[in-house]
């Protein structure tokens, strides 16, 4: 079979690369095309040949391909990374004869891309709770948040169904049905680059990461009795007296709801939101072992000066207040993404407040996704 080199190409830039008088192969993009656009796919055709290998050398990501069952035809299975050269090599064979054709090609190098800035969990060496959400933000605002929903993939070793849910236009939010199982490891790809996320922009590379869902620690407790149970794994470690807000005003009342511990730090310094000093509510205080479960300044807290309170009755502003012991306990053994699920006041932490994503349910968490 003689190899005919072709640099020219129609108007979709494909071209006659291997031929002869009874076989040939037809690879799209043609030799020498250029501004391909990432999402455009590649594709190998024999005629009266069948393929035996099609390979796709470039740079970024790697691309593969499906070839029909009757091996006529090749075609690749996921968008190219945007401004990159690539190579495609396919191997035919016709009368037991072996030809390779080749076409080479340049993508579209866009004016804006978008990229991931961050990825929630993402500490070295961290294992998270089983309520963690897997948390996306993105450099810039996506227009086509469908195809870029469709590149998300979350892959557990204990399988869990899951979506994912926008929150405005340049963060999505993944959340499962059920809590994570425990102790597994969470695979989280974004499959980005050459995506098309609207108005020009395409994605810029692939993220790849693992995450670690640690052990199932799981915290209920009663405002109105003073008290939460911690458990592990579904055994009891221990029961915390607490003393909760003490009701005055809705500020100073702690929210009913399932809440997920969002980090910890000590010493950390509380001060009233939206007053002075002077004002009448006014507060500065440095607290030690300080674990936060929202973003209205919820935490559990050492509290020394209430211990006498814990237990059996509500004195704070708002936090958990624990004996010094009690709160370096839970402080060392806390996750992000472990469960604390208070009932017994009339304040419901609102679904966005911190992680509360719990407090939708699934049928209306899905409503945030993109695809149907």
């Amino acid at each position: 079979m003689a190899l005919l080199a072709s640099g020219c190409s129609g108007d979709d830039g494909s071209g006659e690369l291997a031929s002869n008088e009874t076989g040939s192969v037809t690879i799209t993009p043609g030799n020498g095309s250029a501004s391909v656009k990432p999402d455009s796919p590649i594709e190998v055709k024999a005629s009266n040949a069948t393929l035996e290998n099609v390979t796709v050398q470039g740079e970024g990501v790697t691309v593969t391909g499906k070839l029909a069952a009757d091996r006529k035809s090749w075609r690749s299975d996921r968008t190219l990374t945007p401004g990159a050269a690539y190579t495609v090599t396919a191997q035919s064979k016709h009368d037991d004869k072996v030809s390779t054709a080749t076409s080479r090609f340049s993508t579209l190098k866009p004016s804006k891309t978008l990229s991931v800035i961050d990825v929630t969990p993402n500490l070295k060496g961290e294992k998270v709770g089983v309520g963690m959400p897997i948390m996306v933000r993105f450099n810039r605002p996506v227009t086509d948040k469908a195809a870029v929903e469709r590149a998300l993939v979350v892959t557990s070793e204990k399988p869990a169904e899951g979506a994912w849910r926008w929150i405005g236009s340049d963060q999505v939010i993944y959340r499962t049905k059920n809590y994570w199982a425990a102790h597994q490891k969470v695979r989280f790809n974004a499959r980005l680059a050459g995506v098309p996320a609207g108005k020009g922009v395409y994605g810029a590379k692939d993220i790849d990461q693992t995450i670690s869902i640690g052990a199932a620690q799981i915290a209920t407790g009663n405002i109105g009795k003073h008290k939460m149970t911690v458990k592990r794994d579904g055994k009891k470690l221990r029961t915390l007296p607490f003393s909760a807000g003490n009701g005055q005003t809705r500020e100073f009342t702690t929210t009913s709801g399932v809440h997920l511990l969002m980090e910890k730090d000590n010493p950390v310094t509380m001060v009233s939101p939206g007053r002075k000093e002077g004002d009448p509510g006014y507060y500065k205080t440095v607290v030690n072992y300080a674990v936060r479960f929202s973003n209205s300044g919820e935490y559990t807290h050492s509290a020394p000066w209430s211990v006498g309170s814990q237990g059996s009755a509500n004195v704070s502003h708002g936090c958990l207040n624990l004996s010094p012991s009690n709160a370096k306990w839970y402080y060392d053994i806390m996750q992000r993404g472990d469960v604390l699920k208070l009932t017994g006041s009339d304040r419901e932490v609102e679904w966005d407040n911190g992680w509360s994503f719990w407090q939708q349910s699934f049928d209306d968490w899905k409503q945030g996704s993109a695809l149907s």
